[in-house]
């Protein structure tokens, strides 16, 4: 993958500014969701999201962006769908509406990313709201360790005379101990996600010359220090999956007949059956590799636990909730691990099954295989949108696949897929593949001077 030079600056209008911004935005509070809840409380986050959405609406209300009708993601349509309905069976039906609700809000930013903005202006809000997240997480690792010295925690928590489980710590003071930072996300895992999409986003820009080299080194550098701090078992996974994934695109690129082609196809199917048997053989070593306890951190007893609710309702579940309410039954004081109360399964799939059952986790999987479908493609084919088929690879078109691989790989041992940053970049995906899936100057008019500087 070569380096371009650095594109020209392109003029843009006020409104498209005002786009990309509230598109930034939309997913800093996304991305860095945990931070705020613990700095204002979850009602001051809930308020704050809603003004983020409704900002989102009146631009969309605005630009009135051109949606082909025919081309909407309809496994995603499905899955929303369901989890409405599942509030006619839930369990707790209460804590489905208003975890719904939440869904609702993260939907229209997504459906706000893919519409409103193109795919150079999605890129480009994204990498702001990262550099955001990321710029800030260190401040606050600083602060704590050079002015606080000592553990903090969120504001408006009080545990009394009791000493307060690490788990609840906003940070842990560990940026000068050699221990796993959490930034201002109050967790290493979650950082960790946003350094690694870091790594992603700010490397193809660099790649693609997008961004002035200075600046994108140094953001590159600051996300790859930060990952190495948060030090995520999981996180390093994703990056050794999409890391596979980016050298079999490259591989497939380079390979202009079909039978090369498919000889890449076939040694990514026989690494991915000798990563599995390698797993399924060398369990504890692997675990061992990744600093790994034999029972995942707990992991295999809160699966268990969701396992046998699950089976009592096998089929549509107990009904949607992403998150956990935990004053709802059955999960007020269903899982509580080292002093803290878990409110979600630690693995999307699991925890699919759980509120909608089979028939939940069979649309989900169609959204994720269909997403993932798209995303390749669009990353190992030419641009095309007419007879021409000899147009130049675009850099950023590497960007929905690796993105995608990086949240499945998380959803195995995290439930954020479903909610927040996850949920938000998992339907802008979706649809964005699918309304406008050539990253080309075909998008709008306004976007032609950068899209055609970039395919140079």
């Amino acid at each position: 993958m070569t380096t371009s030079p650095v594109l020209p600056p392109v003029a843009l209008s006020t409104e498209r500014l005002w786009a990309t911004g509230i598109g930034s935005l939309a997913l800093v509070i996304a991305f860095a969701g945990d931070g705020i809840r613990n700095l204002v409380t979850i009602w001051g986050f809930g308020a704050l999201s809603i003004v983020v959405a409704l900002a989102c609406v009146l631009m969309i209300i605005r630009v009135r962006p051109r949606l082909d009708r025919s081309r909407l993601p309809k496994a995603l349509i499905a899955f929303l769908s369901f989890a409405l309905l599942s509030a006619a069976w839930s369990a707790y039906p209460q804590a489905t509406l208003l975890t719904l609700a939440g869904t609702l809000l993260t939907t229209i930013v997504g459906a706000y990313l893919a519409l409103v903005l193109d795919w150079t202006e999605l890129v480009r809000a994204l990498a702001n709201a990262l550099k955001w997240v990321l710029g800030l997480s260190l401040l606050f690792e600083l602060w704590v360790a050079l002015i606080v010295r000592a553990p903090v925690l969120p504001l408006f928590v009080d545990f009394g005379d009791e000493k307060p489980p690490l788990l609840a710590m906003w940070s842990r003071n560990l940026l000068f101990e050699g221990g796993r930072i959490q930034g201002i996300l109050g967790n290493s895992n979650l950082l960790a996600v946003i350094a690694l999409l870091g790594i992603i986003t700010f490397g193809l820009q660099l790649a693609a010359g997008s961004v002035r080299r200075g600046w994108g080194i140094a953001w590159l550098a600051l996300a790859l220090v930060i990952f190495s701090l948060t030090r995520s078992s999981t996180m390093i996974v994703a990056a050794l999956a999409a890391a596979i994934v980016l050298g079999a695109v490259l591989l497939i690129r380079r390979s202009p007949s079909p039978r090369a082609r498919a000889g890449v196809y076939v040694g990514l199917a026989a690494l991915g059956a000798a990563a599995i048997a390698f797993v399924a053989l060398f369990s504890n070593l692997a675990l061992a590799l990744l600093g790994k306890s034999e029972d995942l951190t707990g992991r295999l007893t809160i699966w268990k636990t969701v396992i046998g609710l699950a089976e009592e309702r096998p089929w549509i579940g107990w009904g949607y909730s992403s998150p956990w309410i935990p004053w709802a039954e059955p999960f007020d004081g269903l899982i509580i691990r080292r002093g803290v109360e878990q409110l979600h399964a630690h693995n999307a799939w699991l925890d699919v099954w759980l509120q909608l059952g089979v028939v939940g986790v069979a649309l989900f999987t169609a959204v994720i295989v269909s997403v993932l479908w798209r995303s390749w493609f669009a990353a190992v084919d030419r641009p095309r949108f007419d007879l021409r088929d000899d147009r130049p690879y675009t850099v950023l078109s590497l960007l929905p696949i690796l993105i995608t691989v990086v949240l499945v790989v998380q959803s195995v041992a995290e439930s954020r897929i479903l909610i927040e940053s996850g949920w938000v970049l998992i339907v802008a995906l979706a649809l964005k593949t699918k309304q406008h899936p050539v990253m080309d100057a075909v998008a709008r008019p306004h976007l032609t001077p950068v899209i055609a500087a970039e395919t140079r």
